[in-house]
This record gives C-alpha cells, sequence and structure tokens, in this order.
C-alpha cells in the first residue's frame, strides 16, 4: 500500500483543491490530507477565513481522502508529523511554495531517505484558487456597489 500524504490551508474549499486531492490520492492507495494549524497559516499566509477544526472536517467529507489530521503549530519543527504519518510519498500542489530539491534533501538530512515528492499537476481555471474566489468576489461587490 503507497499511502500519499497531501498538505494545504484549504481555506474556502474549491474545485483546485479537489483536483490537488484527485492527483494526489492516484499516486496511491490511501490519502493522508494535512490542514494546516491555524497559527502556521497566519505566520506563513494569512488570517484563515475558517478555523482548522472546520477545515478538517470538510477536507474529511471529500471522496479521494481517507484521512486528515491537523498540522503542528508553527513552534514545532514541520517534519515532525511525518514520524505519525509515515507517507510513502508527498504529494505538492501546482502552486504549492515548496522548492521540491530542498525538500527532497531535508527529507534526506532527517532519515526520509524513502520517501518520493511529486508536484501534482494544476487546474487550469479562472477559480482554482482561494485568493482568486476572494478577489472575485470583492469585484463583484464593487461592481454591485458602484
Amino acid at each position: 500500500m503507497d499511502k500519499v500524504m497531501a498538505v494545504g490551508v484549504f481555506d474556502l474549499l474549491h474545485a483546485g483543491h479537489l483536483h490537488y486531492l484527485e492527483q494526489a490520492k492516484a499516486l496511491g492507495s490511501h490519502l493522508v490530507v494535512v490542514v494546516a494549524h491555524d497559527d502556521t497559516v497566519r505566520k506563513r499566509k494569512h488570517e484563515p477565513v475558517t478555523n482548522h477544526d472546520f477545515r478538517k472536517r470538510m477536507v474529511a467529507g471529500l471522496k479521494p481522502v481517507d484521512e486528515v489530521f491537523i498540522g503542528n503549530p508553527p513552534e514545532i519543527p514541520i517534519f515532525d508529523i511525518l514520524n505519525e504519518i509515515k507517507p510513502d510519498v508527498i504529494a505538492l500542489g501546482y502552486d504549492q511554495e515548496h522548492a521540491e530539491d530542498h525538500l527532497r534533501n531535508s527529507l534526506k538530512e532527517r532519515g526520509f531517505e524513502g520517501m518520493r515528492v511529486t508536484r501534482v499537476e494544476g487546474l487550469y481555471d479562472d477559480l482554482d484558487g482561494t485568493r482568486k474566489i476572494i478577489a472575485k468576489i470583492l469585484q463583484r461587490g464593487l461592481k454591485e456597489g458602484e
């Protein structure tokens, strides 16, 4: 059994998220998703629209997903969760800001040499990202308010 791990914020679930998780699931037989901890999202991206417990529940309801974890807060090393999940494959989204070679080297340095890192294809649609959806909502709101 190949266990695949996918990681993300998953704020305001959309078609791009589903596409990412479908592609990740195709890489193995068991898909584990790590939903970013609220404090990590605040530190690295933005204030989350929904909290991590709600995002975990939403992701757990998606057909490709077998198991969901909430990631560690930022003060705990990001690689610690790998000891619990033990994935064979780490699936990166097409737009995730991870340098694949750097991640592979970091895994090797920490003794996770057998884990493969794969970047999945993106869904090229005008609403394939949370920021794009928010921008479109704001744009429509401005037009209606004129």
